[in-house]
């Protein structure tokens, strides 16, 4: 082989005496020498080995073996492959990717070599190109493409943003070498792979970075309190030269006591004082050397401990927590099964700023407030009837003062409930505040699913003073990334990444009982690191509500969510439902949702159903005829549209969402992006009264849903073929559909049409024929026991819809 044709493509440690070299085409080295080196000390003894094929193709997961091709993915990685039992394909372009789906020729066998379970496909060298590279990837039975992990030496993304796996012919196995220093080789960060070619010596540098992120520790972190003894501190800062904890019982330090902490177990700065320093405040300083951009080190500034249990605002103190006060809860409280929940979305100060009952001003910014308003006669959370209630985030985020609204989402502590809805912050009484609140909801059998945010950071950025690099994605220039929007997208997916997100997940389920989560811009988190987070939190609480929003700027993950415990905001239904009720939609829109938008869900419940929450314009300001999107004074046509909707919602397989206000027609003027204005986001009470018959036609519904009587809309599982059967009239979006119609679950047979022209539509139901049916809801009103006047006509099996109306009936019988 020609020395010119060779390159080395990529280089990296695998510990810190050991590497990967990558070349861009196999390398026989009974034919001729490797040309490597490593420096820049040609003294250090090394040794550069071939890997073998098999152990080469786990990176790039196809490997030659004489005159063919083997191509094998690892079933660990993918839980679904696990039983050997889902058929896997190989699809790329040169077998027109999913064109391949069904063909024995493409299958991937299951098969277990030395313990280790995996799916093979031997091809035929003649079957794939030689003279060019090819892009690839795996597909179940099913379509469900299999992920690309970012750290394949291999991946490659498409034109069409999608992740594939790059086929070389060239690169059959013998291209990977591993290089190996003495045991007791501490890289300097300096270090590089000389590649000699005829044309000259090449260098690939092996960033002082490159190592970092493997850094991990299991030592106990934050601050922790032996009773009546002592108190330790622990920060994990894998490059500081030196850290400091500053503590003492004064907020604003000028008491401090200043201690040098020394470091442990590698990367872990600890430092032990022999006094109970329960409710102290603390902060650390973190020195270092900033070195190419990588870091931001700076000894003046007071960091905040990522796991400090409590803190007192955006910028710290943390505070010394007992244990005692974050004992683990006793009794669990047992959510609704994921069919069954009906959520509604809200914020802590928009629920309780304007409840009709007396409370005082500082009551009014907080948890004290809410808990108030819940067990109050007339609350509104509990009179709607939801089972859930989805929280905008109540981790510590960086308001600048107590006073000021914020949504939340910039946060800068994961363990600490916000301080500024407490009544006393100094003394953390958010941790019991905050547990209280949880536990009144659950008294009134309502679950608390919690917004949370580990894409990005509030500010101040409290863990870019302890390490840029290995918490931060960065550009080549070093610069923070910024797919969030935000400026400072987290690197998850680094072992004390991955631990300080499961840590404070784990945290708030075991010592507030909450019972879900919804993860911000989770394509951000990854799906590696989402799938490591449900393992681990089911571990905790089986019965764990895992909620993804499947997208950020960088791109969208709803595919590769199919194969987890999650279920995702479904976008196309919030878009589509506001289109359908414009006459834009057409016969498979509104089927596919009615359906629990099958394809982009593995079972019903996978997919929350939603058409408003906190972000862009809510629902009436969306859809209203009135000018600028500001739907303060809605026409009749908007009520009956909304309405309409709701019949949308709550008739539609999935979880239904709501966000606060929806239900009595909340408008912010026409205001798309409200995260500061708590003057147009908080709940004006007095609408409800105003729009009562819309209230309680949301209501109803919802009631109508959690019965018996409406269980056939709360399907669990995927439906079969003939579980839904919908019926159409020439030209029309307008829909009949028959819930139960193959009688395949204990619920009673249901059915349910929608027009949302302007002209009747007729539209032959053969189901209708076939039973005795009460109808039971129309656009405006909902009567359990049966709607006694003004019925929708019924004629056979014909339905005749009138313009923008929508008709339940229930069978007899």
């Amino acid at each position: 082989m020609s020395e010119s044709l060779v390159e080395v493509v990529h280089v990296f440690w695998e510990t810190s005496h050991s590497g990967l070299v990558i070349l861009s085409s196999d390398w026989d080295v009974s034919d001729q020498a490797l040309p490597l080196a490593f420096g820049p000390d040609r003294n250090v003894p090394q040794s550069f080995q071939s890997l073998s094929a098999e152990e080469a193709g786990r990176y790039c997961r196809y490997f030659r073996k004489k005159k063919q091709w083997v191509f094998r993915i690892q079933s660990e990685r993918y839980p679904q492959l696990v039983s050997g039992d889902v058929k896997v394909y190989l699809a790329g372009d040169f077998n027109q990717w999913e064109e391949a789906i069904g063909k024995s020729a493409w299958e991937l066998q299951p098969a277990v070599v030395s313990e280790h379970a995996h799916y093979d496909l031997i091809v035929s060298a003649d079957k794939l190109p030689v003279s060019h590279c090819s892009e690839f990837k795996f597909v179940t039975e099913n379509g469900d493409w299999l992920d690309v992990p970012d750290s394949a030496p291999n991946r490659i993304e498409s034109s069409l943003k999608a992740s594939n796996f790059v086929f070389n012919p060239a690169q059959s196995g013998r291209h990977i070498f591993r290089f190996q220093l003495e045991q007791d080789y501490q890289p300097t960060g300096e270090e590089y792979v000389e590649w000699r070619h005829p044309e000259g010596v090449f260098r690939r540098p092996l960033p002082h970075t490159q190592r970092l992120l493997s850094a991990s520790s299991n030592y106990p972190l934050g601050a922790n309190v032996d009773p009546g003894k002592s108190t330790c501190f622990s920060l994990f800062a894998p490059r500081a030269d030196a850290v400091k904890v500053f503590y003492g019982r004064q907020a604003d330090g000028s008491d401090a006591v200043i201690v040098d902490m020394s470091r442990v177990n590698g990367a872990v700065w600890s430092v032990t004082i022999d006094e109970d320093l329960d409710g102290c405040f603390y902060t650390y300083r973190v020195e270092g050397l900033t070195k190419e951009g990588t870091s931001h080190f700076d000894g003046n500034f007071p960091v905040l401990d990522p796991y400090a249990k409590a803190c007192l605002g955006h910028r710290g103190p943390g505070i010394v927590i007992s244990g005692e006060r974050t004992r683990k809860v006793e009794q669990v409280f047992q959510a609704p099964a994921w069919q069954d929940l009906v959520i509604l979305e809200g914020h802590v100060r928009d629920f309780v700023s304007h409840a009709p009952i007396e409370l005082s001003e500082e009551e009014r910014k907080g948890y004290a407030g809410l808990r108030k308003w819940l067990r109050a006669e007339g609350s509104y959370i509990r009179d709607l009837g939801i089972n859930a209630v989805e929280l905008q985030p109540i981790q510590e985020f960086d308001n600048q003062d107590p006073d000021e609204y914020h949504w939340g989402y910039m946060t800068v502590n994961y363990f600490s409930p916000e301080s500024s809805y407490a009544r006393e912050p100094e003394v953390a009484s958010q941790i019991e505040e905050f547990r209280g609140l949880v536990s009144d909801f659950h008294e009134q059998g309502i679950a608390v699913i919690l917004d949370v945010v580990y894409n990005h950071l509030g500010e101040p950025n409290h863990l870019l003073f302890i390490d840029k690099y290995y918490y931060f994605h960065l550009d080549e220039a070093n610069d923070l990334v910024n797919w969030s929007g935000c400026g400072n997208d987290l690197r998850c997916d680094t072992p004390m990444g991955r631990r300080l997100i499961i840590d404070s997940l784990k945290h708030l389920v075991e010592v507030y009982d909450v019972d879900g989560f919804r993860f911000d811009l989770a394509e951000l988190i990854g799906i590696e690191v989402l799938r490591e987070i449900e393992e681990e939190l089911k571990k905790v609480k089986p019965s764990i509500i895992l909620i993804a929003e499947p997208w950020s700027f960088r791109g969208h993950i709803q595919d590769s969510l199919r194969e987890t415990g999650y279920s995702s905001w479904n976008d196309g239904f919030r878009e589509g439902m506001a289109d359908y009720l414009h006459g834009k939609g057409n016969q498979d829109m509104i089927r596919y949702f009615l359906s629990g938008s099958p394809g982009t869900s593995r079972f019903a419940a996978q997919t929350i159903n939603y058409t408003e929450s906190h972000d862009d314009h809510c629902w009436i300001d969306r859809i209203t005829e009135c000018a600028d999107h500001n739907g303060a004074s809605p026409t009749w046509l908007d009520q009956r549209r909304t309405c309409l909707m709701a019949s949308i919602l709550f008739s539609s397989l999935g979880i239904p969402m709501l966000a606060a206000g929806q239900d009595f027609m909340r408008s912010k003027q026409g205001v798309s992006n409200t995260y500061q204005r708590g003057d147009l986001n908080a709940l004006d009470y007095n609408q409800r009264l105003l729009r009562s018959g819309v209230h309680d036609y949301f209501r109803s519904w919802i009631s109508f849903r959690l019965s018996y009587a409406g269980s056939a809309l709360r399907y669990d599982g995927s439906p079969g073929e003939g579980y839904l059967e919908a019926s159409f009239s020439e030209g029309s979006s307008a829909i009949v559909i028959v819930y139960n119609a193959d009688n395949s679950c204990e619920a009673p047979r249901l059915i349910y049409g929608i027009n949302p022209h302007h002209e009747y539509a007729n539209i032959d139901c053969p189901a209708v024929g076939q039973s005795t049916w009460l109808q039971v809801a129309d656009a405006e009103r909902f009567a359990a026991d049966s709607l006694r006047y003004n019925l929708i006509p019924v004629n056979g099996a014909r339905i005749s819809l009138p313009p923008l109306s929508c008709g339940l009936w229930i069978e007899q019988g």
